[in-house]
């Protein structure tokens, strides 16, 4: 019975697109085409496979093209391992192989995760921007000779805003605009009005651009909280993951939705913590020889979660008590700070396994973690969840974790 397979090369504008019999015993007979990129051309070539009765298609995974094809194929062919067993008469299985290796791990990339991700990138996009465009203010402020960013702890913070929003309207009066300050901070209000002396000539250029800065702030804020609440809308099916995967210390709820919309809410995909490490690229190298590993170069793997987890590692350790901040000081004399985060980043990978695909609730074990400081990061957590549209309930202190 003829069994025909489809491997896909993708590119921009081009599908490279072979079908072979791989159940003839004989030499092979391949049939090419090139096709389009376009929906209608994308939509013929679904067709075109149907017609040849192709039972498998396996595709290349280059950048982000490969994925307006496999929307179009997973609509006959299902992405699963074990779709072939599944499959009705004409349907089959859809593989996405990686362009460089296909030692990684084929599990389904559902739309549902596929949109997760492009929202938490996007996030991440404009959380650079947003850096970015702080530096670009600090620059603008001294060049103008406005000397605030010395005197406040957040150049971005209420105090410092409503103080540079008088400056960019026309504001002239150093001490008007200084009374702005919140009474909290520690710049007495001369040593604000001495900050914000050469607001009383300011040329007109400065304050046009300090409000178009501002105005950008606005924008790209705006534009964070809407991605906030449409993430949190999309994984409130999952909000149990994402409260027990921010327990964690290091973790909080964006962290925690970051890495379900990376590896998924069960990490289904991966079958033992150590492929989700290897996936990630959170572990040592494979350069052994002769039982010893010669490497100290971790592999390339998932960026997005190695940036999570590397962020992570480095606030686990500076959490008092907990058990990460003891292995931390334990490694730290013989490994050096960067090796030593590293290890720590690989113990974290395995625990979001852990947590996810088990289902198990962290409990730190660190002897120094009271109930008290428990229940507050506890409490602290759960207001996160609930500005996001969470529903949960603050426990009681008796039932905290140790």
């Amino acid at each position: 019975m003829p069994y025909r397979i489809a491997g896909i090369d993708v590119h921009k504008r081009m599908l490279a697109v072979v079908v072979a019999d791989v159940s003839v015993e004989t030499e092979y007979v391949f049939e090419r085409r090139l096709v389009g990129t376009t929906p209608d051309q994308l939509r013929t070539l679904a067709a075109w496979l149907s017609e040849r009765d192709v039972e498998e298609v396996v595709m290349e995974s280059t950048a982000q093209y490969w994925r307006p094809v496999w929307e179009v194929l997973e609509r006959q062919w299902r992405p699963s391992r074990r779709a072939r067993a599944e499959a009705g008469p004409m349907s089959g299985a859809l593989h996405l192989a990686q362009a460089q290796s296909n030692q990684g791990p084929r599990g389904r990339k559902e739309v549902t995760q596929r949109l997760w991700r492009t929202v938490t990138r996007r996030k991440y996009q404009l959380t650079g921007n947003r850096v970015q465009l702080q530096n670009r203010l600090e620059s603008l402020l001294e060049e103008a000779h406005i000397k605030v960013s010395s005197l406040v702890s957040d150049l971005l913070g209420a105090s410092a805003r409503r103080m540079l929003r008088a400056v960019a309207s026309g504001a002239i009066d150093p001490a008007t605009v200084a009374a702005l300050g919140s009474p909290r901070l520690h710049a007495t209000a001369a040593q604000l009005g001495d900050a914000l002396g050469a607001c009383t000539d300011l040329d007109a250029v400065y304050r046009r651009l300090l409000r178009m800065m501002l105005d950008d702030l606005d924008v790209i804020e705006a534009h964070i909280r809407e991605l906030d609440e449409e993430l949190a809308r999309l994984l409130r099916p999952h909000q149990e993951a994402v409260q027990r995967l921010a327990a964690v210390p290091g973790l909080g709820v964006d962290s925690a939705q970051q890495m379900i919309a990376e590896v998924g809410p069960t990490a289904a995909t991966f079958a033992t913590a150590k492929r989700l490490a290897s996936w990630v690229g959170s572990c040592p190298g494979d350069e052994e020889s002769a039982g010893v590993n010669h490497s100290h170069r971790s592999p390339k793997g998932n960026r997005q979660m190695r940036r999570l987890l590397n962020q992570a590692a480095n606030a686990a350790v500076k959490t008092k008590g907990s058990i990460f901040e003891l292995v931390y000081r334990r490694l730290v004399v013989r490994l050096g700070h960067a090796q030593a985060i590293g290890a720590i980043a690989h113990r974290l990978c395995r625990l979001v396994w852990k947590i996810l695909h088990d289902g198990v609730t962290y409990e730190e074990r660190g002897p120094a973690v009271t109930k008290a400081r428990a229940h507050r990061r506890a409490a602290k957590m759960i207001r996160e969840l609930r500005s996001l549209g969470y529903h949960v309930e603050l426990p009681s202190p008796a039932k905290s974790p140790a």
